[in-house]
């Protein structure tokens, strides 16, 4: 059997396989950011389909922190009932589920959250836009909002949290010197720069305890100018892993117009899947925990040679579930062509129509049958 469908653990969370699905933005959460029916489904749906770890969508902790509409909140304990919904449902359907916490810092959508975004440092970018700088007062308030996030997942039933730093979320501006000028002891050095991290590592680690897994996602670079590069990647992936994180996803790229910034290159052949993969080789040589590897998996032979050779510990999708939720058993059942996923990014469009994403091809093509049956 491959290793990809071995059994494996991180920090006791037993995975029944390698896959992950990674997270991402849903759009079918309620405007409260309360779970709906329809995201119970889609989870469900990823849970029969054989994913052995789901990672939530990217759930604000704060109400200043909202960045997107109709993204899942876990801001206040009301939301607990309802998220309680959905980790029964990956549990009774034999998967686990680790609750992704986030802030969108600057990019907070201040229409939704009627609030100031926070920016880790001053801006050019800021004009006509209602944009506070972060202080120490907020740093203490943005910590005590991931604790207690991470307190309501675990009363939830989540397997563990995972603390969103990629992609230009708020902890992903405060990494990237692009973002971060500050000349406090949040802005300047690595060791600076991650300063937040660890405190919310900390705080989080003392309320859900030591055996209660807590993962990390960051960039192995942001390919902007001026971004976090990989040797500032290297270093901060050792920081983390020598805190105590029990494992990192790596990803990479900055949020940019609605698109991740320049990392994500056409995948016309096998050769270019898995863009991430020589960061992650040398990144892998500097922490003691498992690193999940994300970024342009396609094929089945390109995800077993990342895992028998010891590049990463386990292969993240997020795009190719969304059309095919059940990739996994697919694979699993022989049937190793690749991913059907054509990264035309059309699946959010109708998330940001209040439809919730979904691979508007694989709709094209249904109807198509349906109509040729006709």
């Amino acid at each position: 059997m491959s290793k990809l469908f071995e059994e494996s653990s991180i920090n006791g969370m037993l995975l029944k396989n390698r896959f992950v699905r990674a997270a991402t933005w849903e759009g079918l959460a309620s405007i409260e950011g309360e779970v709906t029916p329809e995201l119970v489904e889609m989870m469900i749906s990823l849970a029969k389909g054989g994913v052995g770890l789901i990672i939530s969508s990217q759930s604000y902790v704060a109400l200043e922190g909202q960045g997107v509409p109709w993204q899942l909140g876990i801001y206040q304990d009301e939301l607990i009932p309802k998220l309680k919904e959905i980790t029964s449902a990956v549990h009774e359907n034999g998967s686990k589920i680790v609750m992704q916490l986030s802030h969108a810092g600057q990019f907070a959508e201040e229409s939704l959250t009627g609030r100031p975004a926070l920016a880790v440092s001053d801006s050019d970018d800021f004009s006509g836009r209602y944009v506070k700088i972060i202080t120490d007062k907020d740093i203490h308030h943005i910590v005590a909002s991931y604790s207690q996030a991470a307190k309501r997942a675990q009363e939830a039933g989540c397997d563990g949290v995972e603390i969103h730093s990629a992609h230009g979320c708020l902890l992903s501006q405060f990494l990237s010197p692009t973002f971060n000028k500050r000349h406090d002891e949040y802005g300047g050095s690595v060791e600076n720069r991650t300063r937040i991290h660890l405190m919310i590592y900390w705080s989080v680690r003392k309320i859900v305890g030591e055996d209660y897994p807590i993962l990390i996602k960051m960039n192995c670079g942001d390919f902007i100018e001026d971004g976090m590069s990989i040797d500032d990647s290297l270093s901060t992936a050792k920081l983390f892993s020598d805190t105590g994180f029990d494992a990192i996803e790596l990803s990479g790229g900055m949020l940019r117009d609605g698109q991740i910034a320049s990392s994500r290159p056409e995948i016309s052949i096998v050769d270019k899947e898995a863009y991430f993969m020589d960061y992650a080789f040398r990144l892998k040589k500097e922490m003691n925990i498992p690193l999940i590897l994300l970024g342009g998996l396609r094929s089945f032979e390109v995800a077993e040679k990342i895992i028998t050779d010891g590049i990463a510990d386990y292969i993240a999708m997020s795009r190719p579930f969304i059309r095919e939720p059940d990739l996994v058993n697919r694979w699993k059942n022989g049937d190793l062509r690749k991913a059907e996923c054509e990264l035309d990014n059309l699946c959010f469009n109708p998330g940001f129509g209040g439809e919730g994403i979904y691979c508007v091809r694989r709709e094209k093509e249904k109807k198509q049958e349906t109509q040729s049956d006709i």
